[in-house]
């Protein structure tokens, strides 16, 4: 089967709402997604980039068209999102749970759950309490993951990844890999699914 990475945090609305519509974009392509899990504040430090607030908050007119963009996006496939009021969220706990959760039958699930409490549900997925109770709420291992997110191996691994997304040419997210060639943003989506129907 044909195969494609998905760099993705938490932490970022775009990439939830790739996430959202992961399947659609699988149904059509006959491609599975191959989820990897990084550090986006990571990867911008290692790429000297700045989240998109900061690098145009200066610009006019660019972050109210970025909101519209993603309006639009929302509304074509009629995703249930609402900004996360806590925003920004340090995601590096859950993006740990994310790396124990693949050494797991239930990594898809913790995935779905992650993204739907940040950006769904607004809830503020950097305290400890919270992220226990969401896990346990939706029938996932809370202590079991918590304690595996902090184990040396796991932490040393999402550093890896992070780092290994940046050699291979990553700067931000939603960012996707079709073999060694790379797709940014949403609106790549449609050239990286003419790319994927090209490969054998």
């Amino acid at each position: 089967m044909k195969t494609f990475d998905f760099l993705y945090d938490f932490g970022s609305p775009n990439v939830y709402l790739v996430h959202k519509i992961m399947d659609q974009i699988e149904a059509r392509t006959g491609a599975k997604a191959n989820y990897i899990p990084i550090l986006l504040g990571g990867l911008f430090k290692l790429t000297k980039n700045t989240p998109p607030i900061q690098a145009f908050g200066g610009v006019t007119n660019k972050l109210e068209y970025e909101r519209r963009e993603m309006h639009r996006f929302i509304e074509r496939y009629d995703i249930p999102f609402q900004f996360n009021p806590h925003f920004p969220v340090m995601t590096t706990a859950v993006m740990r749970g994310a790396i124990y959760a693949q050494s797991q039958d239930f990594g898809p699930r913790y995935i779905d759950v992650v993204f739907d409490a940040v950006w769904k549900d607004g809830l503020k997925m950097d305290d400890p309490e919270v992220i226990a109770k969401t896990l346990d709420a939706n029938g996932l291992p809370a202590s079991q993951i918590m304690e595996g997110a902090q184990s040396q191996p796991v932490k040393d691994r999402l550093f890896e990844l992070t780092s290994q997304a940046m050699e291979r040419g990553a700067f931000g997210a939603p960012m996707m890999f079709v073999g060694e060639e790379p797709f940014f943003g949403k609106d790549s989506l449609p050239d990286m699914e003419h790319w994927l129907s090209k490969q054998d």
